[in-house]
């Protein structure tokens, strides 16, 4: 599945295409990605959040929640809209409170 991924990337890539076209494009290839991981349940922001936190977590084991705030792909999030998304991954199993006496570290659990 991944090589048809890279395959139609690199096909998009090469093409002859407008900005929009390729846009378009990617973004056909990323819902397919979502549905294949099972993503596609979550929310925009619950995504967005976990896309964060997968990303934080390949420099350390946990996640921090204030580097989860402070992320690109959910700066833009309000604090209440975030935390709601964030119990929310929790309760989904994406995501699961660190076993360490601090509270605000998570860990990333692969999608089910």
């Amino acid at each position: 599945m991944v090589a048809d991924w890279r395959s139609l990337a690199q096909e998009i890539a090469g093409k002859n295409m407008t900005e929009i076209s390729k846009l378009t494009e990617l973004r056909k290839l990323m819902q397919s990605m979502e549905r294949t991981l099972g993503l596609e349940k979550l929310s925009p922001v619950e995504r967005d959040i976990y896309y964060a936190a997968e990303e934080l977590s390949k420099s350390d084991q946990e996640v921090r929640t204030f580097g989860l705030i402070e992320h690109t792909l959910v700066q833009s999030v309000s604090r209440p809209t975030f935390f709601r998304a964030l119990k929310s991954l929790v309760e989904k199993g994406f995501l699961s409170q660190s076993g360490s006496a601090n509270r605000g570290r998570y860990i990333v659990n692969a999608p089910r």
